[in-house]
């Protein structure tokens, strides 16, 4: 798995060293994570491929949330809690223990 993050990343995808982008396959399902849209969210991956992963993610500061796509630049694991999509993450491993 990526090296986890403690904060939110403050580097922008153009700008960070291609050799700490973990490959999109590197992730697995319910891993948290932080995503590059109009700045750095929480997120909490929903499937992965070799070119790119699926991310559940909180758009601004509240409890909705989006899903979208995103390619490896624009993610990175995450070590900070995030008490609303974590919670979630979890029923998504208890429902597939095989992840």
């Amino acid at each position: 798995m990526p090296n986890l993050t403690a904060s939110t990343p403050t580097v922008t995808p153009p700008y960070r060293d291609p050799a700490e982008v973990a490959p999109a396959e590197s992730y697995r399902p319910a891993d948290p994570v932080w995503v590059y849209r109009d700045g750095w969210r929480a997120g909490v991956i929903e499937a992965a491929s070799p070119r790119a992963v699926t991310v559940t993610y909180r758009p601004e500061n509240h409890r909705g949330t989006g899903v979208d796509t995103f390619t490896a630049p624009y993610v990175t694991s995450r070590a900070d809690a995030d008490p609303a999509l974590d919670q979630r993450a979890l029923r998504l491993v208890r429902r597939n223990p095989l992840r």
